[in-house]
């Protein structure tokens, strides 16, 4: 049995790979039902660190495209 690392302690790019692999194995259907809500739980906690590492992210583009309270960079809205 592999050992998990902490969600914490992974980087984005670990987490969306763990992430996508539990999500293709829950896909194939064999799962014992034990298993599957393990990945499921486990897919879950991936997938909030990944959308903290996103926002954490955001916020750090977002400081250093402002200087002296103003953007340096024009919003990106989509569908435009």
């Amino acid at each position: 049995m592999t050992t998990r690392k902490k969600a914490d302690s992974l980087t984005f790019e670990q987490s969306m790979k763990e992430l996508e692999s539990l999500v293709s194995q829950m896909e194939q259907g064999d799962l014992p039902l034990e298993d599957a809500l393990k990945n499921f739980e486990r897919g879950i906690e991936l997938a909030r660190h990944s959308q903290q590492k996103l926002k954490d992210a955001e916020q750090k583009v977002q400081l250093l495209t402002t200087q002296n309270g103003q953007q340096n960079l024009d919003v990106f809205e989509e569908g435009n």
